[in-house]
């Protein structure tokens, strides 16, 4: 089984489409309607790793001038330098780079998308995944766990503590209502021990972005 697609569900599909195809990002996720509620955190990231700082500001400059909140303005840190941003969907993005200075021109560049779904248990999420032929790729106790992604994924998938993703994300971890968010399996439908939705890819039938 492999990660094979992203779909958010979101309340105005033509307002979202214009959104991630602004944003630069609309090639990775699938758009589908939806009247489902939700409130405060939902469980998870959207997270852009780029080659360079210029790279996060063009990124987050495009999120902004197309209707994004900025959650963390772009600064600097120990690992790197980083923002993040919420869509007006919703949906919480993060755009990072380890890199500390500029090498090169501001091009919109992605070196890898990556699903962050915030757990209550990563050790037993992870082998819950273990059991449905993930395979571990990182993983760090009970802090943080990585999928090695499958040929055809566009995105990869990560597990991390659900409180110390909202931590880091500047949002607070309460929530009640959907995820907001629908993955695509190659194998068949199941529901993981967070309440994460997957269904068969084939049967998603989403509406690309």
């Amino acid at each position: 089984m492999s990660l094979a697609s992203v779909t958010l569900e979101v309340a105005d599909l033509e307002a979202a489409r214009r959104f991630y195809s602004a944003f630069g990002v609309d090639t990775y996720i699938c758009l589908r309607a939806s009247e489902a509620h939700s409130t405060g955190f939902r469980g998870f990231t959207l997270a852009l790793t780029v080659p360079r700082p210029a790279a996060v500001d063009s990124f987050v400059g495009a999120a902004v001038d197309a209707g994004a909140t900025v959650l963390k303005p772009a600064a600097k840190s120990l690992w790197g330098y980083g923002s993040v941003v919420q869509a007006p969907d919703g949906t919480i993005w993060k755009i990072a780079t380890s890199a500390k200075k500029d090498t090169g021109p501001a091009t919109r560049e992605l070196d890898e998308v990556v699903l962050l779904l915030g757990v209550e248990d990563v050790k037993a999420t992870k082998q819950f995944y273990v059991g449905r032929g993930l395979t571990v790729a990182k993983s760090f106790g009970g802090k943080y766990a990585e999928f090695a992604p499958g040929q055809s994924s566009p995105v990869k998938l990560a597990l991390y503590k659900r409180r110390a993703l909202a931590k880091d994300l500047g949002v607070p971890a309460d929530s009640t209502g959907s995820h907001r968010i629908v993955l695509g399996s190659t194998a068949g439908a199941f529901t993981d021990p967070d309440g994460f939705a997957w269904e068969a890819a084939a049967s998603l039938a989403p509406t690309p972005s």
